[in-house]
């Protein structure tokens, strides 16, 4: 089960919203609902949560590139909205994850058989193991711990240290330390 909520950061405080999850299938998808929420391109934080397991926390201020934390790569990489934070933060592109299609012969479509049976040795593979099944050097896996910036919310209150130590109610303390704990609660 996951919770999910946008904090905006207004001239008189927080304002809450109920991050509506299901309409969220991408990455962009989450940035652009979190804008969005901005009131004159303010700071807007997208916090997200599954049972405990892992908490996420994304910080969007105006048009500068987002910034992402997450409290448990591992974790959160199993399910369908961690993931697209531990994609993020690994650098995988969401085409990567795509298989591609392979005829009868082994050849990818429109290939030409000779031109699969001889291919250079200096091509990339385009997926993340080897031919024995080993990850790939460039393939990182997703770590047990944190994964991110710890920094993302230092100048609002909740230092790198205390960011990082935080889980089971993350994103009350998250709220608390902003000021915010009345307007989570409100939407939770």
């Amino acid at each position: 089960m996951y919770f999910a909520a946008l904090l905006a950061r207004t001239e008189d405080g927080w304002e809450a919203s109920d991050m509506e999850l299901d309409n969220v299938e991408s990455l962009s998808d989450l940035i652009d609902l979190a804008r969005s929420a901005a009131v004159d391109d303010d700071t807007v934080v997208a916090l997200i949560e599954q049972e405990d397991a892992w908490f996420g926390v994304v910080r969007v201020d105006g048009e500068e590139d987002p910034r992402y934390y997450v409290s448990n790569a591992s974790a959160a990489s199993r399910s369908s909205y961690g993931s697209m934070l531990t994609d993020e933060l690994l650098g995988k592109d969401e085409e990567d994850d795509e298989l591609d299609e392979l005829d009868l012969d082994g050849t990818e479509d429109g290939e030409d058989e000779v031109t699969a049976s001889y291919a250079d040795d200096d091509t990339e593979e385009e997926d993340d193991e080897d031919a024995a099944g080993e990850p790939r050097a460039g393939a990182e896996p997703a770590p047990s711990g944190p994964l991110g910036d710890p920094r993302l919310l230092d100048d609002l209150g909740v230092s790198h240290k205390q960011l990082m130590t935080l889980d089971g109610e993350a994103l009350s303390e998250i709220a608390e330390s902003l000021g915010a704990t009345e307007v989570l609660e409100a939407v939770r």
